[in-house]
């Protein structure tokens, strides 16, 4: 018998110890860095047990009536151990819709987590949003090169790496987030009128409460910070959470030699490396420009697929509004064809 509660303060370190061993739990799942900004968000996360087994987690925030997996993460979804198989998760489902339908939430919004994140296979998730009707509404372009798999650099970037260890840059890893940020947002406000979304407070204590998962290396020369790398550090693979080069930087190749420096530093310890998103505007722009470095590399294409699920989901839901748009147009044909007869009575009855 599945059940499912809502997750409190006293079950942090049950969540953190079960997302450690889930098949597809990342430490930005832990409380201690889900938690760091609790302020902006209403937490609604979910944990489901089978008898007194916790079986699953599932981060959520909540606004409106609508639920979100998670707002604050680049991506969420179901967190689960070995024991999940799809029976279960089409369960948790059901049990999922019924907690919304009580909850009076009319619509979730669901960001799976890209296999290439799962210590073992875990899209369970994926088929239950099929079976309950689903419908995929945005989809984001990522690259990420398969380590073992790398291809040769072209002619351009090599050169352009060349040219940086001629300039004698330095790389070095680094706790100055204070210049890194400071780099990136210059970076973000030239071209797109943007910020980091993470301040460099922020940064500083998530990577005091993560350090094995957070790094950041900056390419120095003459005591200059020309570039920066903060990597996001997980199981599988090493995520490129912000980059950042100024002109000078872009201008000798300090970038392009960072980048080759921690592939091939990770190459053997990780399967993929991961450079993150080029799409906008709700993935319905591609930055081609952007795309096209990460591809320079040999990034390839995998995607993040947003989901939004009804309360009301599923076969019988949508048989009901199948049944019920049926009626409305039997009603309206009826309707017609009786305003018809009225009509052609009376026209007749004028006529005699």
């Amino acid at each position: 018998m599945l059940c499912l509660e809502s997750y409190t303060q006293n079950d942090k370190t049950l969540w953190n110890a079960f997302n450690a061993e889930s098949k597809n739990g990342l430490f930005m799942f832990d409380r201690d860095y889900m938690d760091y900004h609790s302020d902006r968000f209403v937490d609604n996360s979910l944990m489901f047990y089978e008898g007194d087994k916790l079986l699953a987690l599932l981060p959520l925030n909540k606004e409106g009536d609508t639920l979100y997996s998670h707002q604050g993460l680049t991506f969420g979804g179901f967190i689960v151990g070995d024991s999940m198989k799809q029976t279960k998760m089409l369960e948790c489902f059901n049990l999922l819709l019924a907690y919304m339908q009580n909850m009076g939430i009319q619509k979730l919004v669901y960001k799976a987590i890209p296999y290439i994140y799962h210590k073992i296979p875990s899209q369970e998730d994926l088929y239950a949003l099929f079976t309950h009707k689903a419908q995929l509404y945005r989809v984001d372009c990522s690259s990420s090169i398969a380590l073992a798999h790398p291809f040769s650099l072209p002619k351009g970037r090599k050169s352009q790496i060349s040219r940086a260890k001629r300039e004698g840059v330095e790389i070095r890893q680094s706790e100055d987030f204070p210049a890194f940020v400071a780099l990136l947002n210059d970076v973000l406000h030239i071209r797109h009128q943007s910020k980091a979304v993470h301040s460099a407070e922020e940064l500083t204590l998530l990577s005091t409460r993560f350090p094995k998962n957070i790094k950041l290396f900056i390419v120095h020369q003459a005591g200059a910070i020309l570039a920066g790398a903060l990597l996001f550090i997980y199981p599988n693979l090493i995520h490129t959470q912000y980059l950042a080069v100024n002109d000078k930087g872009r201008e000798i190749g300090a970038l392009d030699l960072l980048l080759k420096t921690l592939i091939d530093t990770y190459a053997d310890s990780k399967t993929y490396f991961d450079f993150g998103i080029s799409t906008e505007n709700n993935g319905t722009f591609l930055n081609k420009g952007l795309i096209s470095q990460k591809e320079g590399f040999g990034g390839r294409t995998i995607v993040h697929q947003f989901y939004e699920l009804l309360a009301g989901g599923g076969v019988l839901w949508h048989s009901f509004i199948f049944c019920r748009s049926l009626s409305l147009c039997l009603f309206f044909y009826y309707s017609l064809q009786f305003l018809q007869i009225c009509f052609m009575d009376s026209t007749q009855g004028g006529e005699q």
